[in-house]
């Protein structure tokens, strides 16, 4: 069987990244895909669809390190279908792309990366450390954990990805690319895409 998605969009808003109380980095950002089309009678349309992404480990870490509102990104990934019960007592669903693999398209200039990650490169520039993002107090190399009964959101868990080195993609094509935002390619035509 195969549960296989490929997205290229923009984001909407900046990434936000977190750590399991076992202290695995995920982050979660919205993609918007776009579908433009002619109807019948010459009238240009077009339909936005919305995707919650969820990267995890080195590939949330760089996500979060990289990219931003309005990047340009090319994932790989698998359908996840979640519900739970929230504060309301109310059964709540969500689907979101865990993202296996994920490429920069944004060119250099726009601030959304240009390198090629597969979840193993390495950070730069815009890089925010673990320690900058933990409460005061929390020796290095701890997690930070998140409090779950306060979120009306569900808890998220990783997938067992078979030991693959430094997260997803490790041995997948991108990881060990280098990752950061001044290698690999900045152009999103048609001859650059993977497919």
């Amino acid at each position: 069987m195969v549960n296989k998605v490929i997205l290229i969009g923009n984001l909407g808003k900046d990434p936000e990244m977190s750590y399991t109380p076992s202290g695995v980095a995920v982050t979660k950002v919205s993609l918007a895909t776009t579908k433009k089309w002619t109807s019948g009678d010459g009238t240009k349309r077009e339909q936005t669809e919305w995707h919650n992404l969820v990267f995890w480990r080195r590939s949330a870490e760089v996500a979060n390190e990289y990219l931003r509102k309005g990047s340009k990104i090319y994932v790989d990934g698998e359908i996840n279908y979640r519900s739970w019960e929230g504060n309301d007592g109310q059964k709540k669903y969500a689907t979101d792309i865990v993202v296996n693999n994920f490429q920069f398209l944004s060119p250099r200039s726009e601030g959304g990366g240009g390198g090629q990650q597969g979840g193993g490169g390495q950070g730069g520039a815009r890089q925010r450390s673990r320690q900058q993002q933990q409460p005061q107090g929390q020796g290095q190399g701890q997690a930070q954990p998140q409090d779950q009964s306060q979120s009306d959101g569900p808890h998220y868990e990783p997938i067992d990805q078979g030991g693959q080195g430094g997260g997803q993609g490790g041995d997948q094509g991108g990881g060990g690319q280098g990752g950061g935002p001044n290698d690999g390619f900045g152009s999103s035509k048609d001859e650059d895409l993977p497919f």
